[in-house]
Order: structure tokens, then C-alpha cells, then sequence
């Protein structure tokens, strides 16, 4: 993931201020997304993570977790164009990117190509059961997770910025799905897992949604913000400790890397690329700033080293044959990797 270079000598106060300004919206967007979903603290925070540091989030969750409500309000209080596609066997590439079409001037009686925007032409993008579609439509997203652009018929078009894929999935279910290629799972900062609530959580819930109660969620940002809260988190500093702790973390995934563990060898194809480590110091200045605090310590990379590597480590036939998933793989390999020296 390409690294914009931001400037580094700012007027103190000045630079007080964006913080402030950037912590305040956060909490007032948490504060708004509460008042319509109940609990996931954690995916919130992760999937704000993700819009801070201009990453592609997938949400995966099973039925009735209120994943597309969640999208959808987050989006309400950020101010931004939002756009949804539902993901079925039968969309087309055309129907994600857009497609040119031949109108017909009435006065002079010409034809000409002109093109039509699809959905993807937003700033949040709501990718409903993303893995209910095959890989060539799944692909369409590539140029555009990478890039922020897409080519259509030979002509290349810029999308909006910022620009976040939000896709989502079910895990349970395998008919008629379509698993997606390793390299748009590659695209996305985080893999977020929502899990069923807490009996007092779906009790606050059945409450609220069983009554007439209305929410209406308002803008407390807009585009031109988050787009400078990206560059305010880049400028967050690091410890050269902490930044090889990472790598140190990401190359030990990988089988065939001198020095990996021995359940490293024994359960996992293949590792993480080094754009997990960027994402994850990338996500960790995120969470630091967040929690007012101006460098990355060690919790903030291990608070998200998980949601980063559980869909860039492949496991093998005996991880399954074993039932160990990823997760287990990544708590295993946080405990093996010695942590940087005074762990800030």
C-alpha cells in the first residue's frame, strides 16, 4: 500500500488541534453508532481503524449481527456518499463498475459512447455477501481497492476520495458461494469477525428495536477531514523496536522463512505478505492517536494483530484435520515471538 509523503514540521498548536479535533470526531461518531448498535465495541473500533488509515474492511458475521445496519450508520455520521451492492450468481463486472452505452443526440441525430457510473462510484461502498458472486465479478474490485480507480472498456476513470470497500460475509454458509481469490484478501487492512452478543446486549436490543423509537444519526465530518485524519495518523511515530517487532511478527507466518516455529512448519502453506506489516503499523498509529496517546506502543499491535493476519495465513490439511484455525495460529505465534525491548 502506497504511503502518501505528509509534512512532518507542523506548528505545535496547530497540530494539537487536528488531534483534538480527530479524537472528538471518533467519539462522537462512536457516541452516534451506539445509539443504533448495541455492543461490537470491538468491530467498531476496527472498522474506524480502517477509514482512518484508508484500508478496505471485511466484516464477517453470521446472519442477524446487524452488519449492513452497522455499515450503513457509520457511513450516515461520516458525512459520505454511501453506495450498496447486494452480491448474487448473477452480477456482472458492468454491474459494479459501470458500463458505456450509445445515446443518440436529438438534435444532430449522432451516436455516441457515453459512459454510466456504477455504484462503485461512492466513497463507502457496501459490498452485501461479497462471496455470493464468482471471482470474475469479485474481481472487478481489485483495481478499484488498489488503485481508487477502474478501466472500463479501455478508459480509465478516478473514483471519489476517499473511497472504502466495506464488504461483508456469511461464514456458515457454503452453497452457492464463491470463496474469494488470495489476492483481493490481500486488499483488505482488517478481516473482522462479529459474533453473537451477550445475553444482556440482545435483551438492550430486543428493547430497541421492538418499540417506536426513531434514531436519526447526523454528519460529523465530511470527505475533505478523513482525508486529512489519514495523513495525521501517518505522522504518528514509531520505535524502530516496535516497527521490527512487527516484521518480525509477519515473516515468522511464513514456512519457508529461517527461524519460524515449529507449529509455523507443521500447520501453515502460506504467510503474510509485507503489506500485513504495513497495515499493522499503519492500524496500530490509528488506535494510538485514538486513545490520546503520540506513539505506537506494543498493546495497539497486538490489539490488531489478528483482524490483519487471519486471512493472509493459508492453513494446511493438518490445521483441519487438527481444528485449529488462524486465530489460534496468530495467538500461538504473539506468545513465541519475543516482544520489543521496554514494549513501547
Amino acid at each position: 500500500m502506497a504511503m502518501p509523503a505528509v509534512e512532518t514540521t507542523l506548528d505545535s498548536a496547530e497540530l494539537k488541534e487536528r488531534i483534538a479535533r480527530f479524537q472528538a470526531v471518533r467519539d462522537n461518531i462512536l457516541a452516534q453508532v451506539h445509539e443504533v448498535i448495541v455492543g461490537q465495541e470491538d468491530v467498531l473500533e476496527q472498522i474506524l481503524v480502517a477509514l482512518f488509515v484508508g484500508g478496505h474492511c471485511l466484516i464477517t458475521g453470521l446472519p442477524g449481527t446487524a452488519k449492513t445496519l452497522m455499515v450503513r450508520t457509520i457511513a450516515q455520521t461520516l458525512g459520505l456518499i454511501f453506495k450498496r451492492i447486494q452480491f448474487t450468481p448473477d452480477l456482472m463486472p458492468s454491474d459494479i463498475t459501470g458500463t458505456d452505452i450509445i445515446e443518440e443526440d436529438p438534435t444532430t441525430g449522432r451516436r455516441r459512447w457515453t459512459f454510466v457510473q456504477g455504484p462503485i462510484f461512492g466513497n463507502i461502498l457496501l459490498a452485501d455477501e461479497i462471496n455470493r458472486t464468482p471471482p470474475k465479478t469479485q474481481s472487478a474490485l481489485l483495481e478499484a481497492m488498489q488503485e481508487v480507480s477502474c478501466t472500463v472498456r479501455g478508459n480509465h476513470y478516478a473514483l471519489p476520495s476517499p473511497f472504502f470497500v466495506l464488504a461483508t460475509q456469511n461464514p456458515i454458509e457454503l452453497e452457492g458461494t464463491y470463496p474469494l481469490p488470495e489476492a483481493q484478501l490481500d486488499r483488505f487492512l482488517f478481516n473482522t469477525v462479529l459474533d453473537y452478543l451477550s445475553a444482556k446486549d440482545e435483551v438492550k436490543v430486543v428493547d430497541l428495536t421492538t418499540a417506536n423509537r426513531a434514531v436519526q444519526v447526523t454528519a460529523v465530518t465530511n470527505a475533505e477531514e478523513i482525508l486529512d485524519f489519514q495523513h495525521l495518523v501517518r505522522m504518528v511515530p514509531i520505535a524502530e523496536t516496535v516497527e521490527e517487532y512487527v516484521v518480525n511478527v509477519v515473516r515468522a507466518t511464513r514456512p519457508n522463512t529461517d527461524g519460524a516455529p515449529d507449529f509455523i512448519k507443521k500447520y501453515v502453506n502460506f504467510g503474510a505478505s509485507v503489506r500485513a506489516a504495513q497495515f499493522i503499523v499503519l492500524a496500530a498509529k490509528a488506535r494510538a492517536l485514538a486513545r490520546h496517546r503520540y506513539h505506537v506502543a506494543y498493546e495497539d499491535v497486538t490489539a490488531l494483530a489478528a483482524p490483519v493476519l487471519r486471512h493472509r495465513i493459508l492453513l494446511n490439511f493438518h490445521a483441519e484435520s487438527e481444528h485449529i484455525d488462524t486465530d489460534e495460529i496468530i495467538r500461538r505465534l504473539l506468545a513465541h515471538v519475543p516482544p520489543p525491548a521496554g514494549k513501547s
